[in-house]
């Protein structure tokens, strides 16, 4: 973990795969799947897929391809995927960590859609934030941060005062391209450079003072 021991925030964004939810299971069926369909290396495709919208993965790994069949095989993935819920848990501490944030301003941003993060966050059994941004919120998949910047115009809080929580290279690029600290969850996470990385939501605290400020805290407890 970084050194970075203490943050403070009006709000929280938190990513759903990897960052509240470990489905890499699911993602590494799938993807390693269409890997070998297309005669591509898995090991490479799995590089590239984590925190991008399906669409946006296809269209970096086949760039030759028509748009307009990424976004076809993107349903198929996504469908796929959300009939496959065998292994998806929560990431340790996450169930903890979202009670902590009952009546806090928070929202969900993920790349994925609506049916796929409703399936995944009823698997891990976690709250679903009251906000959530999901592929259909957004024009553009992470690494753009138009995700995040949605996030907080919906909370009403000013990117500078949000701090987002992931765990991949292209949410992490979203985040600080949105202007926002972010902590970086999990093995994938350090190499990004996001401004503190943990092993997992264990070592993360939430308090909320009398000025509405949200205290974090990082460490082993």
């Amino acid at each position: 973990m970084t050194a970075v021991t203490e943050l403070t925030a009006r709000a929280l964004l938190l990513d759903m795969d990897g960052t509240l939810v470990n489905s890499d299971a699911v993602v590494e069926r799938c993807w390693r799947d269409w890997a070998a369909r297309h005669g591509l290396d898995p090991d490479e495709v799995m590089k590239v897929v984590h925190g991008r919208q399906g669409h946006a993965s296809m269209a970096l790994l086949l760039p030759d391809r028509p748009v307009e069949q990424n976004h076809a095989e993107n349903r198929e993935m996504l469908a796929r995927e959300t009939a496959d819920l065998d292994g998806v848990v929560p990431v340790p501490g996450a169930p903890a960590f979202m009670a902590s944030l009952a009546g806090l301003p928070h929202a969900l941003v993920t790349s994925a859609d609506v049916a796929l993060s409703t399936g995944r966050m009823g698997a891990a059994r976690l709250p679903m934030p009251a906000i959530r941004i999901t592929a259909e919120s957004v024009g553009a998949s992470k690494p753009d941060p138009e995700g995040f910047l949605k996030g907080a115009a919906e909370l009403g809080v000013d990117p500078e005062d949000c701090v987002v929580f992931e765990d991949s290279g292209a949410g992490i690029a979203a985040g600080r391209s949105a202007g926002m600290r972010v902590v970086g969850v999990g093995p994938r996470a350090a190499e990004y450079g996001p401004t503190v990385c943990v092993d997992d939501l264990t070592q993360v605290r939430v308090a909320a003072g009398a000025d509405g400020v949200l205290r974090l805290s990082f460490g082993s407890l």
